[in-house]
């Protein structure tokens, strides 16, 4: 006992007389682009400032916006994008000038005294999309890069899905965007009175932009990857719930040949309790390539799955699945052709009720729904988790009807399958495949998997969407099953409308982005089909008409990781 209060003497007589750690110091300053166009930009770091490796971030948040703190052994330097916050210019949505600007900061920034010339890239939602907009281009001292969310085209990644306007969502940004630039106004009337109607009409004009621009065209060509000449070693992190979740997942799959690695643990859709959203993984990251620590970050597996154990509230819980692997799709993954049935499943309360299995019917017939709007809060869990901390999360728990499908089913069609015999991980992009005729040209297709418990409650982990007016896929980019040859992620092409004629019956294949869920033994999976989420650009009332059974009858293209089988879970 008298050795402890020896030792604990000790320690606090060290800890008295050890050095303060030195505050952190924050140094602001004007960055003067090619074209005149300053922008705001400010470097912290422990105080006195020094050489160190610098951490950037391109952000339109404003001041005080950065999204890591990778400790004191880096200094931070914050960049205002042009258009927004305290920065001058017009707003481009992240567009050719903004990247040029990129370049520019990014050799400015190797030569300051607080640089020691290796500087790593760290971006959350828009921060992420302007490196992954500018890999295209060379970007000076960049080392690394830790990448959270963002998008890998912006047109089909997050405000135009399927080729369905996500007009919530959009607003959403622009509002964000536009509010920091509206509250630093008053600075700069005193600082630059001439630039407000400029930053004005830049955030205005992005969103008529985005607004006019229906199409994927080159407007929105010059807003996504266009090839990457840096060949950073790139950390993505990202959730299955996440808002631009299909960014994570596409970006990998491009720049995995360089080292990239993807880290699905949570974003905008939040992380998991007990876990710390990959914060530590992404200072590892750093450590290991900007300050060449030897952690054997490089070496840990390249795909890492946080997977849902049933629903979306379940995850936040800390109930969850753990799967790492070498490459995504998970290698090995099996995607099971399960067959929209009209046979009666006794477990919903949608139109039809019907079955969902491992045989389709041999008899073709057709089935029917209105394109009533739905409830985002349950048939979209993209847009629902990144409002989930605004309220919506607490309702849920308070309300789970709030975000499960039971409302939402009562008017469209669904198909469920028999239980399960045994626990299924699945884990992948899914394609739903389906003729379909509708009465109003470019109506929306909207498809949600769920996971129904026991007790009946369908609770969605999954959805995708397609506008009618695009039926069309490239072949060379979609995802195969290499077993079968099936399309199992379709890349649609969205460049050119193609109304469907009155009563005309196509082929159209849903994407649905990635699913990353464990159906337990004695769960069911169900397929739902109804109107679009509120959450989209309204559109013109219609009733859909879908084919079931037959030849060509729909099918849903389920994906499960090794080990696992859906058509075996169902004593197919």
């Amino acid at each position: 006992m008298r050795r402890a209060a020896v030792l604990a003497g000790l320690l606090l007589a060290a800890a008295a007389t050890a050095p303060a750690a030195a505050a952190p110091v924050h140094q602001d300053s004007r960055f003067t682009a090619s074209d005149g166009v300053t922008l705001a930009t400010t470097v912290t770091g422990e105080g006195p400032l020094s050489r160190r490796p610098v951490i950037v971030e391109f952000s339109p948040y404003g001041r005080a916006s950065g999204t890591l703190d990778a400790g004191r052994a880096y200094n931070h330097l914050l960049v205002q994008i042009r258009g927004t916050g305290d920065s001058d210019g017009r707003f481009d949505a992240l567009g050719p000038r903004t990247q040029a600007d990129v370049v520019e900061v990014l050799r400015w920034a190797c030569r300051q005294p607080w640089s020691d010339g290796r500087l790593g890239l760290n971006g959350f939602s828009a921060s992420a999309i302007t490196v992954y907009n500018s890999l295209h281009r060379e970007l000076p001292c960049v080392r690394t890069a830790v990448l959270k969310s963002g998008t890998h085209e912006l047109y089909r990644d997050l405000l135009y899905p399927g080729g369905i306007s996500n007009l919530v969502p959009g607003i959403g940004v622009l509002g964000l965007i536009g509010a920091p630039a509206t509250a630093q106004g008053f600075d700069r009337l005193g600082r630059a009175p001439t630039t407000s109607a400029e930053i004005a009409a830049g955030l205005f004009g992005a969103g008529l932009d985005g607004f006019m621009h229906s199409s994927l065209d080159s407007w929105w060509r010059e807003r996504g990857i266009r090839g990457d000449v840096n060949h950073l070693p790139t950390l993505m992190i990202d959730g299955f719930f996440d808002v631009e979740s299909r960014g994570a997942f596409q970006a990998f799959q491009q720049l995995r040949h360089h080292g990239a690695h993807l880290l699905v643990i949570g974003a905008h859709d939040g992380a998991p309790a007990g876990t710390d959203g990959g914060a530590r993984e992404a200072r590892a990251w750093f450590d290991r390539y900007l300050r060449r620590v030897r952690n054997g970050i490089e070496r840990t597996a390249r795909v890492k799955l946080w997977l849902a154990d049933g629903d979306r509230e379940d995850l936040l819980a800390g109930r969850y699945v753990r799967y790492s692997g070498r490459d995504w799709p998970i290698p090995g993954t099996r995607w099971t052709p399960l067959a929209l049935d009209p046979a009666r499943s006794g477990t919903a309360h949608s139109i039809n009720d019907g079955t969902l299995g491992v045989v389709r019917p041999r008899t073709s017939t057709t089935q029917s729904y209105p394109t009533v709007a739905s409830l985002p809060t349950n048939s979209d869990p993209p847009n629902t988790a990144i409002i989930g901390p605004n309220g919506v999360n607490a309702l849920a728990g308070a309300f789970p009807a709030a975000t499960d499908m039971t409302a939402a089913e009562t008017h469209g069609l669904s198909f469920t399958t028999r239980p399960l015999h045994a626990d299924v991980l699945a884990a992948g992009p899914a394609s739903l495949e389906l003729r379909l005729t509708t009465t109003t040209p470019g109506t929306g297709i909207w498809a949600v998997i769920s996971d129904v418990a026991p007790d009946g409650t369908p609770h969605p982990v999954a959805s995708g969407r397609l506008n009618t007016d695009f039926p069309g896929v490239d072949r060379e980019r979609s995802l195969t099953d290499r077993r079968t040859g099936a399309i199992v992620q379709p890349y649609g092409l969205y460049d050119h409308p193609e109304p469907a004629a009155a009563g005309q019956e196509r082929l159209y294949r849903v994407e649905l982005w990635p699913i990353g869920n464990r159906f337990r033994a004695g769960h069911r999976v169900r397929l739902h089909i109804l109107g679009t989420s509120a959450a989209s650009k309204p559109e013109e009332p219609a009733l859909n008409t879908i084919r079931v059974g037959g030849p060509t009858g729909a099918r849903l293209l389920l994906p499960a990781l090794p080990r696992g089988d859906f058509g075996r879970a169902l004593g197919g």
